[in-house]
């Protein structure tokens, strides 16, 4: 055969990296009309600047590409399109949240500061395809790995004040960042790892209860100590969504190891047993769980609204998401600056509600699934045991964070204050995010590797051929009947 087979199965389809440079130039174009169409908007013309600014920032995602194609060339070709399209649309409505809060509460801008992350993000997506040679190195340090976590998880916990309530970010000077953003990952490499090693011991099944095999009683020690810990987040540091990711990424991670559905049971009703407690007595938290049962009673007179319900976001995102209908009011034509300090951040899905609808909001969603699908897809893929928990990880610790702040706005779930990934304002966000997408580029393009063609032994085939020969030759020159030596 002349010509050689590619991950695709077919011969003559365009490579793997030809079609990531075309979805990535597509959606450089679609972050390209955004941006004009703000402009437009909001004070109807293009300013001068805007193509300038635009080629500049095109050059983050082709920068990722190259490093790809030089140092992943059989990765999965959406990865790196999904996260580039989910970071411009943020820009985008960054920039477009700028406009409205400097008219309205002549406030700073935050869109360069943003664009400044976003290279850094970049610079880190770029090194970690360059250094992690092969994933599966970092199975060789799992109890390092945790200990790292750890102390990063509890860190927070120990710096006085709070920030809206919460204890997330630890402060060095003028420098802030939230430590529970990158232990995510340190937690999913950790769970890939010693899942890897003990799921044999955890698939073992004991008593039977109502059709389900129980864990059995030693085996319930790393799911109680994992509970404990994600109180303790929940206690110590007020941070409702960090410790529901946490806890979540250990049973989702620990079904798919042992496959066993008594573990998801007894993880959920740990969880609600815990956060149900915690809620009843930790002040902020109970505040959040009553404005996400009494949104609209913040418009009460003080003295008939619940104890507790202080803020009105959570009626505001509703407005939002009621004015916007199926298809919204038009990129830079609502009111996003209602919803207050918060609209950059986790609140920054209502600004899509509302100006661009429910098919705005499905969209971004559906952005969200198809990169979880990619993961998930690579867990299918990829041979090895760790490489497996680890794409599935990754996937969850996405979809858990999108699902808590997608809930908490949407009412489904009370607000954790978590930052939506790729768009929403963050730095600690904005590089943990690459980060996962780096890793998940390098596992994929594992998975994604053609195997090895045969080699032909070229002297072991002569050798044989010269053997027969003279086995022949010799069986000629013996005489008939005589045994064979």
């Amino acid at each position: 055969m002349s010509g050689r087979r590619g991950p695709a199965g077919r011969r003559g389809s365009p490579s793997p990296r030809t079609v990531e440079l075309a979805l990535l130039l597509g959606a450089l174009l679609i972050c390209g009309y955004g941006s004009a169409e703000v402009a437009l908007a909001t004070t109807g013309e293009l300013p001068p600047g805007l193509w300038t600014w635009f080629a500049v920032a095109a050059v983050l995602p082709l920068a990722c590409h190259a490093a790809v194609r030089r140092f992943a060339p059989h990765a999965d070709p959406l990865i790196l399109p999904l996260a580039t399209l989910l970071s411009g649309l943020g820009l985008i409505l960054i920039h477009r949240l700028d406009i409205a809060y400097e008219s309205r509460y002549d406030s700073a801008t935050a869109a360069s500061g943003q664009m400044m992350w976003c290279a850094v993000a970049v610079a880190v997506f770029i090194g970690a395809v360059m250094l992690f040679k092969d994933h599966r190195k970092l199975q060789k340090y799992p109890y390092l790995t945790i200990t790292v976590g750890l102390v990063l998880l509890m860190a927070p916990a120990f710096y006085p004040g709070d920030v809206y309530g919460a204890k997330r970010w630890i402060f060095l000077g003028p420098i802030s960042f939230q430590p529970g953003e990158f232990v995510k990952i340190v937690i999913v490499v950790f769970f890939a790892g010693y899942l890897t090693l003990r799921r044999d011991a955890l698939a073992l099944a004991g008593r039977r209860f109502m059709g389900m095999y129980l864990p059995r009683g030693r085996q319930l020690g790393p799911v109680a100590a994992v509970w404990i810990l994600s109180l303790l987040v929940l206690v110590l540091e007020r941070d409702l969504g960090t410790s529901l990711i946490f806890f979540g990424l250990f049973v989702i991670m620990l079904y798919v190891a042992t496959e066993r559905t008594s573990w998801v049971l007894f993880g959920v009703l740990m969880f609600a047993v815990g956060a149900f407690v915690v809620g009843s007595l930790e002040p902020h938290v109970h505040g959040r769980v009553v404005a996400w049962l009494h949104p609209m009673d913040i418009y009460l007179p003080p003295d008939q609204r619940p104890a507790g319900l202080i803020s009105d976001q959570a009626a505001q995102a509703l407005f939002s998401f009621g004015s916007g209908g199926i298809l919204g009011t038009g990129l830079g034509q609502g009111h996003p600056e209602l919803i207050g300090f918060a609209g950059r951040s986790d609140f920054i899905l209502t600004t899509v509600g509302e100006e661009l609808g429910l098919t705005g909001v499905t969209a971004v969603i559906l952005l969200y699934a198809l990169l979880a699908e990619r993961g998930l897809r690579t867990a299918i893929t990829v041979t090895d045991p760790f490489g497996k928990l680890l794409a599935v990880g990754l996937a969850a610790s996405l979809v858990l964070q999108v699902f808590v702040v997608v809930g908490g706005v949407s009412g489904l779930i009370p607000l954790t204050g978590k930052a939506l990934p790729f768009l929403a304002q963050g730095g600690s966000s904005m590089v943990a995010n690459w980060l996962l997408v780096a890793l998940l580029v390098k596992v994929s393009d594992t998975a994604r590797r053609p195997l090895p063609a045969p080699s032909l032994d070229l002297s072991a085939a002569e050798t044989q051929i010269v053997r027969t020969r003279a086995d022949v030759a010799d069986s000629r020159a013996r005489p008939s009947g005589s045994p064979a030596p």
